[in-house]
C-alpha cells in the first residue's frame, strides 16, 4: 500500500457497515470554484396561529374532522395514508419476471407542538421529550397489532424535502412487510452480532470515541457523529450508547437526553448557514412481531441537503444514478464544521 495515501486529499471509497453499500469520496474536488445555481431564500415570519393550517390546534382537517385544542403535541391518522389498514391481501407474478404484492399499514401524523412558527430547533427540552413519550407510547400501540412488521418514525422538514406543511409534525408508517433500508440494516448487524456478541454500533461507537474526528455532540447516553460512510454534504446519525433495540427501552434518563441530541444536533443545523434547515431524518430500531433482534441496535439518521450555503443543494445526479453515491467534502470536515458551530440558536442572539 501506497503510504502516501491521504484520505483528506486524494478520492477514495468507504464502506457503510449498515448496508454494505459504499460511497466515493472525492475531497480534492472542494477546491473548484461554484459556478451553479444560487437562489434567494423565502422570509421565514410564520404566524404561531394559522387558521388556514390543518395541523393547528382546533382547526378542520381535509377529512373534515377537527383538531383538538392540543397544548403540546397530537397524533392522529392520516388523512391521505400511503398504506391502508384493510387492502387486500395479494400477489401478481407474470412470467417470473413482473412481480406486485399487496402491502398493508397504519400511517400516523405527530404535530410535535400548537404553534405553527416553531419547528424541532426551537422548541425547548421538555417539549421535544413529549415528543419522545409519544413516539414511544405510538410505537407500542402499533406493535400490538399482529400484523405489522415495521414501524419507521420519520420527519421531512422543509419544502426541499417534500413538506406539504410548515407546520412542525413528523409521520410514522406502519406496515405488514420490513423495508429495504431495513433489512439490509438487519443483515449487517445479525452478521456481526452472531459473530462477535456484541452490536455493531457498540463496537464502531467506540472506534469513534477514539478518533473523535467525526463528533459532533455528546452527553451521558448518546452520541451525534457524521458517520465514517456518509453520503449527504452534513448527513448525521445519534447513536445511543446503550445497546437498546427500540425506542420502548430508553429510561426515562435516556429520553431527556435524547431530547438534549436532537435539540442540539438540529439547531447546529439551522446556525450552519442561518435558515431552517431542511432535512429527512428517522429512527431506525428493531422490526416487531418478527423475532428477537437481539442484534438490533437503536440510531437515528438526519439526511439534509444544503451543501455550501442555504440556497445550493447537493442532488443524486449523473455518476450517482448511474454507479454509486460520491461526496466532496469530507465527513471528518463536515462534523469539524458542525461541531464548531453555535448550540444557541441563531434568532435566539439576534433577539437578545
Amino acid at each position: 500500500m501506497d503510504t502516501n495515501f491521504d484520505m483528506n486529499e486524494h478520492p477514495h471509497t468507504r464502506q457503510n457497515i449498515l448496508t454494505g453499500e459504499w460511497v466515493l469520496v472525492s475531497p480534492h474536488r472542494t477546491k473548484r470554484p461554484w459556478q451553479g445555481k444560487v437562489e434567494s431564500l423565502p422570509a421565514d415570519n410564520r404566524p404561531q396561529h394559522d387558521p388556514a393550517c390543518y395541523l393547528c390546534a382546533g382547526n378542520e382537517r381535509a377529512d373534515g374532522s377537527r383538531n383538538p385544542e392540543y397544548t403540546t403535541n397530537f397524533a392522529f391518522t392520516n388523512d391521505y395514508s400511503a398504506l391502508l389498514p384493510d387492502t387486500p391481501v395479494g400477489e401478481i407474478a407474470i412470467d417470473g419476471l413482473l412481480k406486485a404484492e399487496s402491502q398493508s399499514g397504519i400511517c400516523r401524523v405527530i404535530a410535535f407542538s400548537p404553534r405553527h412558527d416553531l419547528t424541532l430547533a426551537e422548541l425547548d427540552l421538555e417539549a421535544i421529550k413529549g415528543i419522545i413519550q409519544l413516539w414511544a407510547e405510538e410505537f407500542k400501540t402499533l406493535s400490538e397489532n399482529p400484523s405489522i412488521k415495521h414501524i419507521q418514525i420519520f420527519e421531512n422538514k422543509g419544502e426541499l424535502m417534500g413538506c406539504s406543511n410548515p407546520h412542525p409534525h413528523g409521520q410514522i408508517w406502519a406496515q405488514n412487510s420490513i423495508p429495504l433500508e431495513i433489512h439490509k440494516e438487519t443483515i449487517n448487524q445479525k452478521k456481526y452480532f452472531q459473530v462477535n456478541g456484541r452490536s455493531l454500533l457498540t463496537d464502531y461507537l467506540k472506534v469513534e470515541l477514539k478518533e473523535q474526528k467525526r463528533i459532533v455532540f455528546e452527553n451521558d447516553n448518546f452520541v451525534v457523529l457524521v458517520p465514517f460512510w456518509a453520503v449527504w454534504p452534513y448527513e448525521t446519525m445519534i447513536i445511543s450508547k446503550r445497546h437498546v433495540r427500540s425506542i420502548l427501552e430508553f429510561t426515562d434518563k435516556e429520553q431527556k437526553d435524547l431530547a438534549s441530541a436532537l435539540k442540539n444536533i438540529t439547531v447546529r443545523y439551522d446556525n450552519l448557514f442561518e435558515v431552517s434547515f431542511p432535512y429527512s431524518a428517522g429512527m431506525h430500531q428493531m422490526p416487531v412481531n418478527d423475532g428477537d433482534h437481539a442484534e438490533w441496535h437503536w440510531h437515528m439518521h438526519f439526511y439534509p441537503p444544503l451543501l455550501r450555503s442555504a440556497t445550493i443543494k447537493k442532488f443524486m445526479v449523473g455518476y450517482e444514478m448511474l454507479g454509486n453515491p460520491q461526496r466532496d467534502i469530507t465527513p471528518e470536515a463536515a462534523a469539524e464544521t458542525l461541531r464548531n458551530l453555535s448550540d444557541i440558536h441563531y434568532k435566539s442572539k439576534k433577539l437578545s
